[in-house]
């Protein structure tokens, strides 16, 4: 007989330890208990895959109305303003708290030091430890969480489902994977940051983690998802045989990347006059072509032109990575190709986090905020986490104010600081044998990245949405981790093909071969999907 899932109370709970949720649960700590859930290690969450930096207008030659016009021309005229204007102004407040909460930031001197990426106008990105910067926020942020007394933060924890009466949120369901037993939380506010969908492609610079969680128990229970089609894909990502999609950041082409077929002409000037630099968008079907011309499967990013102390010097993890792979890049060209990277859809809230179903709330790349519209500007994404992951904080103690403090016996926690026996344990514990992975992982991966990728038509998109529909989900009597996350990727995917279906031009990083220019009049709008309901565009 399966014993009753196990039941506890917080005033404020994280799912998932990156950026946007380790921000809000700070926020949060000042006026309640806060847990924070985590389906893997701690520190496994795409914030520590960040590699490239984050923007922010804190230069000397920079103004944040520039940075603004950037990130809405990147947009392709799907930006919200509102939450773009509230990105580019918050963001150097909150940057200068980070650094005052021991966030070391590459610095030239004693000035910090700032580079540039494509569709930027403007040196505006931060690195850490050259390109290791979203690694960095995350150990600050970690370090600054566990110096609190009622934040507790609990790894190899998967949550399930939302807990929803009466139409609003009150909690979460989730399995321990150290021990696999049931548990049920109840809440005054639970915030999704759970990251994006990037494993439901085949070739993804994602982490294993990114399976879309969040999205999926937020559509399940009622809430409104929004531009589901629009899924960026990084030009770049290491293309070597048996080697994972190791992104090689935009930051390389920044500092004087090149790109050459396999014929090693250098070919970007036939697509755009920004070439390497151009919009992320454009450099990735610009590589597609030139793979399908050229018959090959991948280019070549040449950085033969730096020095072997710079390459090591500014991208010392990137260098390391590729030397591991048998390519130096200070004499070899690296054969890359296009990858799944960033998630501009997902649960749709306002400028407070705030999503359609009372009690839940959004942030980071889970989140909608409308602020990447069709196309993400480069290094924003970690600056999103940050501002929105704090705004969300902020929503949720004005909405649900603590009257009586819960969660004092929360279940392993508090936390524990880094350095003493309990952290030593906390760390080297590992969940259970999980099964493998079901067979529909992989189905719906490649069918994806075949059908609903990079370049799309609709018959392709019609066929992935037959093909999904025919797809047997597995069953099992207690299903766990791997099984939740293949019916998560499940009904997003199907999401995302409904979407790009509906969404008859190309605008952004959706592109459409037999709609191939944008249209404002009748799509210049957000695609909003509800469960029970077609997709359709806001009012």
């Amino acid at each position: 007989m399966t014993p009753p899932p196990k039941s506890h109370r917080a005033d404020y709970v994280v799912i998932g330890s990156g950026v946007a949720g380790l921000r809000a649960a700070i926020e949060l700590s000042e006026k309640g208990s806060v847990l924070v859930l985590a389906k893997s290690d701690l520190s496994d969450s795409a914030t520590a895959w960040a590699q490239g930096g984050i923007a922010v207008a804190l230069s000397d030659e920079d103004e944040i109305s520039l940075h603004e016009q950037d990130t809405i021309k990147a947009g392709d005229g799907l930006c919200r303003t509102d939450a773009v204007t509230l990105l580019v102004e918050e963001g150097p407040k909150y940057i200068t708290q980070l650094i005052e909460w021991g966030t070391e930031f590459d610095r030239a001197g004693t000035k910090l030091a700032f580079t540039r990426e494509a569709a930027h106008s403007r040196s505006r990105i931060l690195h850490a430890h050259g390109d290791s910067t979203g690694r960095e926020i995350a150990r600050a942020l970690l370090a600054r969480a566990h110096t609190i007394p009622h934040l507790h933060l609990r790894a190899h924890a998967f949550t399930t489902s939302l807990i929803v009466e009466s139409g609003t949120v009150v909690g979460v369901r989730f399995i321990d994977e150290l021990d696999g037993s049931a548990h049920e939380l109840h809440a005054g506010a639970v915030l999704l940051a759970t990251g994006g969908l990037g494993r439901i492609y085949r070739e993804t610079t994602n982490p294993d983690v990114a399976t879309g969680d969040g999205m999926a128990i937020a559509y399940d229970a009622g809430a409104i998802l929004s531009d589901m089609e629009f899924m960026q894909f990084h030009p770049t990502a290491l293309a070597v045989k048996g080697a994972p999609r190791f992104l090689l950041s935009e930051a390389l082409r920044g500092e004087g990347g090149i790109l050459r077929n396999i014929n090693l002409d250098r070919f970007m000037k036939k697509y755009n006059e920004a070439q390497e630099l151009a919009p992320r968008d454009i450099v990735a079907r610009a590589i597609v072509s030139e793979m399908h011309r050229t018959d090959s499967a991948y280019v070549y990013l040449d950085m033969t032109k730096k020095t072997e102390e710079f390459l090591k010097k500014r991208f010392p993890r990137i260098y390391e990575t590729c030397l591991s792979y048998g390519l130096d890049l200070a004499t070899d060209m690296a054969p890359v190709c296009p990858a799944a990277h960033y998630m501009m859809g997902g649960v749709k809230t306002d400028l407070w986090g705030r999503t359609s179903l009372p009690g839940l709330y959004a942030a980071g790349e889970t989140a909608d905020t409308g602020v990447h519209g069709a196309n993400r500007l480069a290094s924003n994404s970690l600056l999103e986490g940050l501002v929105f992951g704090a705004r969300s904080g902020q929503a949720m103690m004005k909405d649900a104010p603590v009257t009586k403090r819960h969660g004092a016996a929360l279940p392993g926690s508090p936390a524990p600081k880094p350095g003493n026996s309990t952290a030593t344990v906390q760390a080297n514990a590992k969940p259970a044998a999980s099964r493998p992975y079901p067979p529909a992982f992989d189905k719906i991966r490649d069918l994806l990245w075949r059908q609903v990728g990079i370049m799309r038509d609709g018959k392709d998109l019609a066929g992935a949405i037959a093909a999904l529909q025919a797809i047997e989900l597995p069953k099992c009597d207690k299903p766990g981790r791997h099984e939740y996350e293949v019916r998560n990727l499940h009904s997003l995917a199907l999401l995302m093909a409904l979407s790009a279906l509906a969404r008859e031009e190309s605008r952004g990083s959706h592109y459409r071969s037999d709609f191939p220019y944008r249209d404002d009049e009748k799509f210049g709008k957000h695609s909003i999907v509800q469960k029970g309901k077609e997709v359709g565009l806001e009012a």
